[in-house]
């Protein structure tokens, strides 16, 4: 169990990969649930594509609308107590999602899953947001892309694993046995993180959180983009393949994954290194790519194929733009910064359910792919901009 004290630097790697570990778990919790809601809501409720987007998208508003709570909070208390509150805050969801199929009437179901969803999303606010800013606390300022990289991958490696074993689950036991890996998972990264040493919070003058979004206002934008492509296979995938009497439902997210954690560990060095936004501009043609290839897939091995690419080009956009996001504020104002930051790609999931779940309907899967390319392209072309003026800035010093 890692208790050395953050004043011996050499220990702060291994302090922020076991934080890792430990959100890679507690993120099991969001990872099981993605698929498996919209599927009973589709499904087990009989519910069409609309209010299974509904279902998936209302923990990113959720998150949307705390996120800025959840900066204050790690500015003012600390990163650690922020994520250890989140973490309690993803078990008492799965309570309530264990809730939900115990309920006979299917509408009396839905509004306690929408519960059990709004306070999932609360605690990933508070969990991800909590666990940055303490894990730039430790590794310092100048590696704030090196713990953007890790703390990405303890996320989106728990998606990859988190998809087919949250529809394995709900195979062999229903959403109730979903809800119940929901609510063990938080627990246990809860007991890991419990005992790492706090680094207090930094003094100095507040800033309303509206200045600081006028700060990184482009940055954000460029996260939003990306967020449209990931949140349209979280939400979709499973269902296109299931839809399409296609093999291999549960891969989607997975390939995703598996990509998306690959690039983070060959590549999380560049945005420290090279700035952010000329890996952002790669990244989104990337991403755009795999977009097409998922819009235009007459198979299950060109939607997996399109599925990888989009998970390679959303891997480094998070940490590119996060890096200009930690340069461009104070260090007292680094947690509110970064929940705003945050909220943009929050806002790209929470929307983007929804809104082509109504697409679909009228449609057909392929058009949920079709608004990520077209976000993609959105995407490349800001990304391309700060590119230039990245370039330019270097280039006048």
């Amino acid at each position: 169990m890692p208790s050395a004290p953050t004043a011996e630097q050499d220990m702060a790697p291994r302090l922020l990969v076991w934080l890792a570990v430990a959100l890679f778990l507690s993120y099991l919790a969001v990872a099981m649930s993605m698929p498996t809601t919209s599927v009973y809501v589709a499904t087990s409720l009989h519910m069409g594509n609309a209010l299974a987007g509904l279902a998936v998208g209302v923990a990113f508003v959720s998150t949307i609308l705390t996120r800025g709570f959840a900066g204050r909070f790690a500015d003012h208390k600390g990163g650690k107590r922020c994520m250890l509150f989140g973490l309690a805050f993803y078990a008492v969801s799965g309570v309530l999602a264990l809730m939900v199929s115990w309920l006979p009437a299917p509408w009396a179901a839905f509004a306690m899953l929408m519960l059990a969803r709004l306070m999932l999303g609360l605690g990933e606010s508070l969990t991800v947001v909590g666990l940055l800013a303490w894990g730039i606390g430790l590794m310092g300022h100048l590696r704030s892309g090196r713990v953007l990289s890790i703390v990405g991958m303890g996320m989106y490696g728990s998606l990859a694993a988190g998809s087919p074993v949250g529809l394995a689950l709900y195979d062999q036991g229903g959403y109730a046995l979903v809800a119940l890996a929901c609510m063990a998972t938080p627990l246990l990264g809860f007991a890991m993180a419990a005992p790492v040493v706090a680094v207090p919070p930094h003094g100095g003058e507040r800033q309303p959180i509206g200045r600081i979004i006028n700060k990184i206002f482009d940055l954000g934008l460029v996260v939003f983009f990306q967020g449209v492509g990931f949140a349209a296979i979280g939400a979709f995938m499973p269902l296109m393949f299931l839809h399409r009497h296609w093999p291999h439902a549960a891969l989607g997210l997975t390939f995703f994954g598996v990509a998306f954690v690959l690039v983070r560990v060959l590549c999380s060095h560049l945005p420290d290194r090279l700035g952010g936004a000329r890996v952002a501009f790669v990244s989104m043609v990337v991403e755009t790519g795999g977009q097409i290839l998922l819009w235009q897939a007459s198979g299950p091995s060109v939607a997996l194929a399109g599925a990888f690419l989009t998970g390679c080009g959303c891997s480094m956009i998070f940490p590119s733009m996060g890096v200009e996001v930690v340069r461009r504020v104070s260090p007292q104002m680094r947690g509110t910064a970064m929940g705003g930051f945050a909220a943009f790609q929050d806002l790209a999931y929470g929307a983007t359910g929804p809104l082509t779940g109504l697409l679909a309907e009228w449609a057909g899967d392929g058009a949920i792919f079709m608004v990520g390319s077209m976000a993609g392209l959105g995407g490349l072309l800001l990304s391309a901009r700060l590119a230039w003026h990245e370039r330019a800035a270097v280039a006048a010093d």
